[in-house]
């Protein structure tokens, strides 16, 4: 009778174990995931952009300035971009699209933007980062700064032969090798000096040069250039 008792016992717990996980199949309040049911990934949705006013856009430009140092032709491709992108508020209204020049008139006017100090600064950096004059005219009239503004900001000679030093230094050309670099190397190091924006004859005397003091003293020459 004992036997009999146990049996149905063990029965009985077997039947409400079964149970409890046919109830946790469907509801699965316990974090678990078994036999949870398969959740296919919601597909990325892009969030409606608002197509653009003319405050909008003074906001856009201001916000732009003041997180950049910045010219009025950069600021001017930034708004166009912007436009392109967003599209203009009373475009299905057929109305004309707001005078960008006019906005990055108001903001020079205002002293936001600068192109001459924009122009100075863009040069010194990349004259003390060993860019030659070549480099720095590049970027300078890709940021949309005018001939004068660029003609300013133009280095003296010495600053050009000592941003032609300073590229040297880093990669260890001519004088600065550990070891006496061969034709082929030389050339390399020369192709890499104009790369950089400097002219031929600067890269030819820095790579040629007997020593390091034969170097600076050519920079040091460049005073009376």
């Amino acid at each position: 009778a004992a036997h009999m008792k146990e049996a149905w016992a063990s029965a009985c717990l077997s039947c409400s174990l079964r149970a409890r996980l046919r109830m946790f199949s469907f509801n699965n309040d316990y974090g678990t995931n078994v036999a949870m049911p398969s959740e296919s990934p919601q597909p990325n949705r892009k969030k409606s952009v608002r197509p653009l006013s003319r405050a909008s856009l003074e906001e856009l430009a201001l916000t732009y300035v003041a997180r950049f140092a910045t010219s009025a032709g950069k600021l001017s491709a930034y708004l166009r971009r912007k436009l392109r992108e967003r599209g203009w508020q009373g475009q299905e209204d057929g109305a004309e699209e707001p005078d960008l020049s006019a906005i990055v008139a108001r903001f020079v006017a205002l002293g936001y933007i600068d192109d001459a100090g924009y122009a100075r600064a863009k040069a010194g950096g990349l004259l003390r980062r060993g860019y030659g004059e070549r480099r720095v005219e590049q970027a300078l009239a890709a940021a949309g700064i005018g001939d004068d503004d660029r003609s300013a900001a133009r280095a003296s000679e010495r600053e050009r032969r000592n941003a032609a030093l300073v590229m040297a230094r880093k990669p260890r050309f001519g004088p600065f090798s550990p070891v006496e670099p061969d034709a082929a190397r030389r050339e390399k190091q020369v192709a890499a000096l104009l790369r950089a924006g400097h002219p031929l004859a600067s890269a030819r005397v820095l790579v040629n040069a007997a020593s390091i003091e034969a170097a600076e003293s050519w920079v040091d020459d460049g005073d009376g250039a």
